[in-house]
């Protein structure tokens, strides 16, 4: 198995304006075209979500049920897990999914017998593993703690931010399967240096490592993010989001067979969270 199947393939921009998208959202037939390059490429899974606007039910109108496993999410809403949950089934025209994750984890502070919900999915057969999309360690610490049975997270993971590797060896003991998002935190990687906000400027200094080191590598400072994550052990899917073919094929070739020793502690780790920016807009956003 490559190296290229541990890409997870991102689906928000199928059905939401996402980011700086200006090109706007992708056509049926570019879906299509994205996918069909993606399953040559080695993409197994599919991550989407019943918040991402209609991207379900584009998924399931090029019946990419047929060709890849799919992981979607249970978010706060006013319908319940399993109402959630068929629906999704049916937009994608499938009987069965991947994954299914409780997208926001307030749902779980405010009502943990939530839980029992996948749980039952799970043991009827309609889904492979279940667990959480998680932001924070201590969301994480408190379903430890609780000591309830998941087999699949999703949290964010770059070079820059490493708050949840401590956990990681745990979790394969526990074979529980880690998919990462963030992989470029959010374009930050991508920043001229010089026009960096204000606020970010405090990160300038870690950028500019991040430059150093790829070009000892010669490598760009994308394919040291992209392959920083992908060559982890400890990581099963690395998602990625594209909006058109160009932009899926420009990840396939950032795949490098390369080792990487790089170890760089941000000071304020608060700055790595994308939420205390306030300036998305401005970031420019070309992998994920």
């Amino acid at each position: 198995m490559s190296i290229s199947s541990k890409l997870v393939l991102g689906t928000v921009q199928f059905g939401l304006q996402y980011g700086i998208n200006s090109a706007g959202r992708p056509s049926i037939k570019q879906v299509s075209d994205i996918l069909n390059n993606a399953k040559t490429g080695g993409i197994l899974i599919l991550d989407t979500s019943s918040v991402y606007g209609n991207a379900e039910e584009v998924l399931g109108d090029v019946k990419a049920g047929e060709s890849f496993k799919i992981v979607s999410k249970y978010p706060k809403c006013d319908k319940s897990v399993a109402e959630t949950f068929n629906n999704s089934l049916k937009l994608l025209g499938i009987n069965h999914f991947y994954g299914y994750l409780l997208h926001h984890f307030e749902v779980y502070c405010e009502n943990k017998s939530v839980w029992n919900n996948f749980v039952l999915l799970q043991k009827e057969g309609k889904v492979d593993r279940i667990g959480f999309s998680l932001y924070e360690p201590w969301e994480l610490d408190l379903i430890l703690n609780d000591s309830i049975p998941f087999s699949l997270i999703q949290v964010p993971y770059n070079i820059f931010d490493r708050q949840f590797e401590p956990y990681f060896k745990q979790l394969k003991e526990m074979d529980v399967e880690i998919h990462v998002r963030s992989t470029f935190l959010q374009g930050l990687f991508f920043k001229d240096r010089e026009t960096l906000p204000e606020r970010l400027q405090p990160l300038k200094k870690y950028l500019v490592q991040l430059d150093e080191y790829a070009a000892s590598k010669g490598i760009s400072v994308g394919d040291l993010a992209l392959n920083y994550n992908l060559h982890n052990p400890y990581i099963d899917g690395v998602l990625i989001g594209v909006d058109n073919k160009e932009q899926l094929l420009q990840n396939f070739a950032s795949v490098k067979d390369v080792e990487i020793n790089l170890d760089i502690k941000v000071e304020n780790t608060e700055l790595l969270k994308p939420i205390n920016w306030k300036l998305f807009p401005t970031l420019l956003k070309i992998h994920t």
